[in-house]
């Protein structure tokens, strides 16, 4: 989607840096980012490894805070939130999926897809169906009784997807996703990504990937903790 100046942004990040202290060593992570984000998007954030992409991964997900500067998600200053809001506010804004996919072996697909939902407050009464509904989004309804032992390595990373989205989510976040599959196994997680953004869902891949990161409409690419690049363009069909 094209940025507009009157549309505020889904994501916003200020002048971010990140400085991690190693010994009489200082390491500078993010050296003064700023970046929109807007809802709808699919966004590849490339680099290599030690670009900054990974720290920066971590402060869109309001996982880690800044050195210095402020992010913003969906209108929150997350810089600002005591743990407990923070923990709230990340199950019901972000969906993670990672790289490792971080099933539980002895639960069911299902029994997996509802753990996020697991943590809402109040309670969610209808979290089989979300979850149900979730597995069908990612073409695996039929498999929910499955454990992950008895699913391939792409049917998992499914799995880990339709868990991201069972909160209903404003954006999906997801960490060098197919890092662990095949060729043809990451063209159908990433067409499939490609599809639940067509479907409205803001999505964010972090990647090393070049073939990864066609997918999306937009690369923004890292090195040395500062923005190299920010091109939008169209998707991959």
């Amino acid at each position: 989607m094209a940025a507009s100046s009157q549309i505020r942004p889904l994501i916003s990040c200020q002048d971010l840096t990140k400085i991690y202290v190693m010994g009489k060593e200082k390491i500078r992570a993010l050296d003064g980012v700023s970046l929109d984000i807007f809802e709808g998007e699919f966004v590849a954030i490339i680099g290599s490894s030690g670009s900054g992409k990974s720290t920066l991964m971590n402060m869109l997900g309001a996982l880690d805070q800044p050195t210095s500067g402020q992010v913003t998600i969906n209108g929150e200053n997350v810089g600002t939130m005591r743990n407990n809001k923070l923990a709230d506010f990340r199950n019901r804004t972000i969906g993670f999926v990672f790289q490792q996919f971080q099933l539980l072996p002895k639960k069911s697909a299902r029994k997996n897809v509802e753990l996020p939902l697991q943590y809402r407050k109040p309670k969610v009464r209808d979290a089989s169906e979300r979850a149900l509904h979730s597995l069908d989004l990612v073409g695996l309804k039929e498999r929910a009784d499955h454990r992950p032992t008895e699913l391939s390595g792409g049917q998992q990373q499914r799995v880990a997807i339709a868990r991201a989205l069972a909160g209903s989510p404003k954006v999906l976040l997801a960490d060098e996703p197919t890092g662990a599959l095949d060729s043809k196994t990451s063209n159908d997680i990433m067409a499939l990504m490609q599809d639940l953004n067509r479907q409205g869902i803001t999505v964010i891949v972090i990647t090393h990937e070049d073939d990864v990161a066609a997918y999306a409409q937009r690369v923004i690419e890292f090195r040395d903790g500062r923005i190299l690049s920010d091109t939008r363009r169209e998707a991959a069909a």
